[in-house]
């Protein structure tokens, strides 16, 4: 599925090829941080698939409990978060913010992980693959 989005403010745009079954929540305390609210929404794609079309992303590395480095961009200009990535060399996947995507009413996660950090008021995702950790 071809899909199209960018930043609030428009600075930065890309397009990608994704596929709708990857999207998935993170419930991690990393992701509760980052994003600002209970869970994290993105879908994963290579990167060859994806493609920023306009604008340069800054980048934030963050280190995993695991220490694994995180790359996150983000737009300079209004703050929103686009994608994560890993760090160093090698071929990249791409987990794209779903809320940034032009048809983020079409991407319905399908997993969700870190489950064992999920707030407790939230309501439970029927029909959900549920992973207590990754």
């Amino acid at each position: 599925m071809k899909i199209d989005g960018g930043c609030h403010c428009g600075a930065i745009t890309y397009e990608a090829e994704v596929e709708p079954e990857k999207v998935s929540i993170c419930h991690c305390t990393d992701c509760q941080k980052l994003t600002g609210t209970a869970f994290r929404v993105s879908v994963r794609v290579p990167e060859e698939k994806y493609k920023i079309t306009r604008g340069t992303p800054k980048v934030y590395v963050k280190t995993g409990s695991s220490g694994a480095k995180r790359a996150q961009g983000f737009c300079g200009e209004c703050g929103s978060h686009l994608y994560a990535t890993s760090v160093g060399d090698g071929p990249k996947v791409y987990g794209i913010r779903v809320g940034t995507a032009r048809q983020r009413d079409e991407l319905a996660p399908r997993t969700q992980y870190w489950h064992r950090s999920a707030l407790p008021w939230l309501p439970e995702f029927q029909g959900m693959t549920t992973v207590e950790e990754q």
